[in-house]
């Protein structure tokens, strides 16, 4: 199937309650553009580098989503106009992106990252440190946290994976009390998505299901 196709699919198996990133990462720019064109506009990528650089060559009305881990020396490159930043999981990286926002007279969504797998190369904020990073979060006027993100362990167990966003959406559900701003729960990929959506994931991030494997 075709990207169009695939991007087409998508659209209309998803509910309105759940939002599609197309995570484009180290596809080429003529790929982006066939997504685009089959109505897609919002996309995610890992390097901040080339993320810009395709901002600055395709349509200006693109949400970018910054799905990878965030160095703060970074955050600059993107402020003036990523639209969210997906794995927040520090005050200083929150420090650096108000710093930044505030620089370019904007107002940077952002998710907290909340590590949920078992492997140890996850990055993410354990659960118990959420409310704390959350109180410091309300002293940056121009970052808003619009939710919570989460990576399940990768496994073929899925009754893991189905517990460990389980343990995500409850976490969610209990912030949404607090904290009736975050109303994003990002949780799902390309291998897993269904699951997520039926555990109550309002956000997935799907690669190669739409764009096919990629080369590094």
């Amino acid at each position: 199937m075709t990207i169009t196709q695939n991007i087409i699919e998508f659209n209309q198996t998803l509910t309105k309650s759940v939002a599609l990133i197309a995570v484009s990462k180290t596809k080429p720019i003529p790929d982006l553009l066939e997504a685009y064109q089959a109505g897609q506009r919002a996309f995610g990528e890992n390097k901040i580098q080339e993320m810009t650089e395709k901002w600055e060559q395709l349509p200006k009305d693109i949400d970018w989503h910054m799905i990878g881990h965030v160095q703060t020396n970074k955050v600059k490159y993107m402020a003036p106009f990523v639209h969210l930043i997906h794995a927040v999981d520090s005050v200083k990286l929150l420090n650096e992106i108000q710093k930044q926002a505030l620089k370019n007279d904007r107002t940077i969504g952002c998710l907290i990252q909340i590590r949920i797998a078992e492997e140890e190369t996850k990055f993410g904020l354990p659960a118990e440190e959420l409310s704390p990073l959350l109180d410091a979060a309300k002293e940056f006027p121009n970052v808003a946290i619009r939710g919570l993100m989460g990576m399940a362990s990768f496994t073929s167990d899925q009754n893991q994976v189905r517990e460990e966003f389980k343990r995500l959406a409850a976490l969610f559900n209990k912030t949404l009390i607090t904290y009736p701003d975050c109303k994003i729960l990002s949780m799902g990929m390309s291998g897993d998505y269904e699951l997520a959506i039926e555990e109550g994931s309002t956000m997935i991030r799907v690669g190669s299901k739409i764009f096919g494997e990629r080369n590094y």
